[in-house]
């Protein structure tokens, strides 16, 4: 039984676009979705599942942070008999060809962190996201013209702009990882549906970067989020 969860069993999709805003999951259901309902809003976290051009999707957010993430998909996979999950949100770029705006597909996510560990046992610091639902995602894309940049990310455990020195953090990064950037949820995801045998994924729009001084307007970051979210929900179709 679900602990963090009153939706009914029937009322989550099979498939789950998580962004880890709240109200970006009501923003999604309201200018997105077709005949969509509120079935989850404990502790504020809002899941809405209604029909995208008549395929059943829920939208559920997922907070910040791995154990966040960590606690709701695991809900979704085990109780809810969700099977795949794309995470939608945004990251910091840390090199020279990611730029602002940019949408990123992540291949693989790299952790310092001991989320693996707690939850099996097992010593894990990188871990696959989905092969087939990136080949559906990249086959979306292309079909879209919609462009996107795909590499691996660190999931981190602090907020990148509150270090004291960012560059700390990424140089211990393992060079051979070639880690473009970093977001705090997709480890824990990953790692819970292999755990799991279910599917998961993670598009990223990337709202700033340490090799670029840009700023973006609030249009510009709606703008660009919206694109990402397209994607997802057209690559959803085809589950």
């Amino acid at each position: 039984m679900a602990v963090h969860n009153e939706a009914k069993i029937g009322e989550i999709a099979k498939n789950v676009l998580m962004p880890g805003d709240p109200m970006r999951a009501k923003y999604i259901a309201e200018n997105f979705l077709e005949d969509y309902k509120l079935v989850n809003q404990v502790r504020g976290m809002y899941a809405f599942t209604g029909k995208y051009k008549g395929k059943e999707v829920t939208i559920m957010a997922s907070g910040m942070g791995m154990p966040s993430i960590g606690i709701y998909s695991y809900e979704l996979y085990k109780f809810y008999g969700v099977e795949n999950i794309i995470r939608i949100g945004s990251c910091g770029g840390h090199v020279e060809k990611l730029n602002v705006l940019d949408i990123v597909l992540v291949d693989k996510a790299y952790t310092e962190g001991n989320f693996a560990k707690n939850m099996t046992g097992n010593e894990c610091h990188l871990v696959d996201s989905s092969s087939k639902l990136n080949d559906i995602i990249e086959s979306t894309a292309r079909e879209m013209n919609q462009k996107y940049v795909k590499g691996n990310m660190a999931c981190t455990e602090c907020f990148d702009p509150y270090l004291d020195d960012p560059y700390l953090f990424i140089n211990r990064l393992p060079k051979e990882n070639e880690i473009m950037g970093s977001e705090m949820e997709s480890f824990a995801l990953f790692y819970t549906a292999k755990k799991l045998e279910k599917n998961a994924a993670c598009l990223l729009t990337v709202s700033d970067s340490l090799c670029k001084s840009e700023e973006l307007t609030s249009e510009q970051r709606q703008t660009s989020m919206n694109d990402m979210i397209k994607l997802a929900l057209e690559a959803v179709i085809k589950l």
